[in-house]
């Protein structure tokens, strides 16, 4: 961050307060920081706290009525601040920022300034999970991905309405690795090409991609889970939007940011991702399940925090559903389903029995105690098995999904 020039959009939010501290990191990292506000995010924080800590004047309209009449106060500010910017952070960005950014409109600071702007332009989305969800927003956000806004999804957890859904801003350092990537470059970096010709091997399709773990809750405060960071399935997401296809990331918590250009539902529990991936299965062209589903899920789930003096000395398991089983029994002709499976034994063998019990394509399965291999890797050792053909990849997570997509749409 060393240097670098940037301007940070605040839109009226509740996490508007988070802002504050996003500027106080990127200075600590040596950036220049200029903040333009929303007309609404000023009743959050106040323009003087952001003018204290950026030592400038924070614009909110586009006309200033307590102008001098010098160039960095006059109504063609939005036009030199936009030059002069090397990235611009809108965040939070709510609901109304983003139809305003996708739809070109410009009635405040804000949206003049990301029109005029010819840097990169970092999106973090921030609102309650209805609102998320809904059609509109989603339709917004799959908009800026193709107008070439970069999309930071939201977390999950406790928000200001009370509901623990999908909307939370992420956490400031989330938001400053992103950001340096799009600075460098190097979030993009990679041995092979992107491809997004229509001569690309998925392009015209659309692919449906399941990544994360999912959370089995026993009470309020304890659930069953596994340590996936969702790597694997980003990068198979990553892969195929670059061979050309249409993705969708249906994901459970995730230690790294979703790639550019990918439409995301956020989910928790394995009923979710089953109710998630059925409700929408039949209009992909493929299926990649690389999500670490739990196999079983508490019998009884209650909403507040179990005593340990109250808490039972057996703790009573039912099987989650076999959403990768169901979809080999439900789908329909052309569909390619791709499974995974995380072993600590038997690799070749066990490979073999899910790829005939779950009536998929192919099966990539993993071992878990391997070097270079498993949950949180940065690296990985795939053994992918077809009805006809196997082959053994090894690389970072991105090269190995490439080869993966490769061996079987080429």
């Amino acid at each position: 961050m060393q240097g670098k020039r940037i301007l940070l959009g605040v839109s009226g939010g509740i996490a508007a307060y988070k802002s504050v501290y996003l500027l106080r990191e990127l200075q600590q990292q040596g950036a220049e920081v200029r903040v333009v506000m929303t007309p609404s995010a000023t009743r959050f924080v106040g323009t003087e706290t952001f003018a204290a800590l950026s030592r400038n004047e924070v614009p909110v309209h586009v006309f200033n009525d307590e102008g001098n009449g010098d160039i960095s106060t006059s109504w063609s500010r939005h036009i030199h601040w936009a030059e002069w910017a090397d990235l611009m952070i809108v965040a939070p960005c709510t609901a109304h920022t983003l139809a305003g950014l996708v739809h070109g409109f410009s009635d405040n600071m804000l949206l003049t300034t990301a029109l005029a702007a010819r840097c990169p332009i970092l999106l973090c989305p921030t609102m309650d999970g209805g609102m998320f969800r809904s059609a509109p927003v989603q339709r917004n956000l799959t908009l800026a991905s193709e107008l070439g806004y970069h999309v930071l999804q939201p977390d999950s957890g406790y928000l200001a309405s009370g509901l623990d859904d999908t909307g939370r801003l992420p956490e400031t350092s989330v938001i400053l690795d992103f950001a340096r990537g799009l600075l460098h470059d190097t979030h993009k970096a990679s041995p092979l090409p992107a491809s997004t010709g229509a001569s690309s091997p998925l392009s015209g399709k659309r692919v449906l991609v399941t990544a994360g773990p999912t959370r089995e809750f026993i009470d309020a405060v304890r659930f069953i889970s596994n340590p996936s960071s969702g790597k694997m399935g980003l990068a198979m997401a990553e892969a195929s939007r670059e061979m050309g296809a249409e993705v969708t990331l249906i994901h459970g918590p995730l230690a790294i940011p979703i790639p550019d250009g990918i439409n995301a539902r956020s989910i928790i529990s394995a009923y979710d991702l089953f109710e998630a991936v059925s409700a929408q299965f039949a209009t992909y062209d493929v299926i990649i399940m690389a999500a670490a589903v739990s196999d079983f899920s508490p019998e009884e789930q209650v909403n507040h925090k179990i005593k340990k003096t109250d808490a039972a000395e057996q703790l009573l398991l039912r099987p989650t559903p076999d959403t990768l089983k169901w979809l080999g029994e439900n789908r329909r002709e052309g569909q390619v389903i791709i499974g995974f499976a995380m072993e600590t034994d038997n690799l070749e063998a066990e490979v073999e029995r899910k790829l005939q019990t779950k009536n998929a394509d192919w099966i990539c399965g993993n071992l878990l105690n391997a070097p270079n291999s498993g949950f949180e890797s940065d690296e990985n050792t795939i053994l992918l098995k077809g009805r006809a053909s196997q082959h053994l990849l090894t690389g970072s997570k991105l090269v190995v999904a490439r080869k993966i997509l490769t061996e079987i749409f080429t």
